[in-house]
């Protein structure tokens, strides 16, 4: 049975968050690594864009922060340098900023301190999975895969459970802010641009900077000095600290980004198990298979679709001729499926190794610092799910979320027969 078969023409619009209704257009980034792989397009939203789609480019160009910067945006959209400066991140910077931000909150996201969590993740998935399982139909993405990077979400940062649904509901706002099922104040069709210097141009911005400054003014008061705020706040050698604007862009990517790239990640996951049945057998008969699933599921999941960079300065690649300042977007999904890269892409191959996909923004200043926890929670959901079905099929149509920035099903039916 095939996991999923794109539908695109293979000419689709990559510009257009309606493009990706269907899922990624791989059909079309199938023709641009065969035919166009440094492939430019016009764009009515602004300026045009390069577009880069096979795997070892992206590798090489992600490694070269010196040609392309981040310190212009990471999204397609074009902003002013005001706007630039109110709303970027750490994501948006270059070096040697963007190390001294990643310095303080590193070890807090470290391979041996996110190992910790473990006992943490396995609690947490117990009642999200027997609670959504006992329905025997139900939708996966919103049952399971939300909850427990949600649920996460609220131990990393030391908030109230109570608050999560909120905090998640103000992050799929940002994230998703292409998406009317999300958001009524969809990016591409505004009328006005009263939120230009907010966080991804979105009122949420303003409603979690509120609430993150309330949520430290609490700690403070209790002497609770937990959690990664209090280390991003933490002065640095040069005793300055982060200023108010940038901790707020900082609070809204850990909260949109932290919850909404893992869970699309699970829900693929859970895809897959619904349409190759041998998956389940594989997962339930362990061992090996937990050493390089997670990173299969990831793969496959793609859900952080691209990253833009900016050129630095004119180059030649592939016979094109890049100026600078031209907009160059490096398509981690399409590198994902490069059969070049990966055997039978379209397949989900829980033993595949070596797996070098891109997800993480591998081979560049910007990996992501989260990839150690999404790697355990995904593993950690797996191993309980695959203990508690005997089988898993699709009931109904599924349903992606209107975003070339952000790929995921929002919407997952799925069926189970319990052991």
């Amino acid at each position: 049975m095939t996991v999923w078969t794109p539908t695109d023409t293979g000419h689709a619009d990559l510009g257009s968050h309606d493009s990706f209704l269907a899922g990624p257009p791989h059909n079309t980034f199938k023709r641009l690594r065969d035919e166009d792989p440094m492939h430019w397009s016009d764009w009515s939203g602004g300026k045009g864009y390069w577009s880069v789609t096979r795997h070892e480019d992206i590798l090489f160009l992600n490694g070269k922060p010196d040609l392309i910067s981040s310190a212009r945006g990471i999204r397609m959209e074009d902003q002013t340098y005001e706007e630039y400066l109110a709303r970027r991140t750490f994501q948006e910077t270059d070096a040697p900023e963007h190390m001294q931000t990643r310095i303080k909150v590193a070890k807090a996201f470290s391979k041996p301190v996110i190992a910790q969590f473990e006992p943490v993740i396995r609690e947490l998935c117990g009642p999200i999975l027997d609670e959504a399982l006992e329905k025997g139909t139900f939708d996966a993405t919103k049952d399971i895969a939300r909850q427990l990077p949600m649920r996460m979400l609220g131990r990393i940062l030391g908030t109230p459970e109570a608050d999560l649904p909120w905090l998640v509901e103000k992050g799929d706002t940002l994230i998703a802010n292409t998406d009317p099922d999300f958001t009524q104040h969809v990016l591409d069709k505004m009328t006005t641009d009263e939120f230009r210097m907010m966080p991804f141009n979105s009122p949420a911005g303003a409603e979690l900077f509120v609430y993150a400054k309330e949520l430290l003014r609490q700690k403070e008061a209790s002497g609770d000095t937990s959690g990664i705020l209090q280390l991003i706040l933490q002065p640095g050698p040069d005793g300055s600290v982060m200023p108010e604007h940038e901790f707020r862009n900082f609070f809204c990517l850990l909260v949109a980004a932290g919850n909404d790239t893992t869970r699309y990640s699970i829900a693929a996951g859970i895809q897959a198990l619904a349409h190759q049945p041998e998956l389940l057998a594989q997962m339930q008969a362990g061992g090996p298979v937990w050493d390089t699933a997670p990173d299969e599921i990831i793969r496959w999941g793609s859900a952080t679709t691209y990253f833009r960079r900016t050129a630095t300065r004119d180059f030649e690649f592939h016979d094109r001729q890049v100026k600078e300042g031209d907009k160059v977007l490096l398509w981690w999904a399409s590198g994902n499926r490069d059969e070049r890269a990966f055997d039978d892409p379209f397949r989900v191959n829980l033993f595949r190794t070596p797996n070098r996909h891109v997800s993480f923004g591998q081979g560049g200043p910007h990996v992501c610092l989260g990839m150690w926890l999404a790697r355990l929670e995904v593993r950690v959901l797996f191993e309980e799910l695959a203990k508690r079905i005997k089988s898993i099929e699709p009931a109904g149509e599924q349903k992606f979320l209107r975003s070339n920035f952000i790929g995921g099903i929002k919407e997952l039916p799925v069926r189970v027969t319990l052991q």
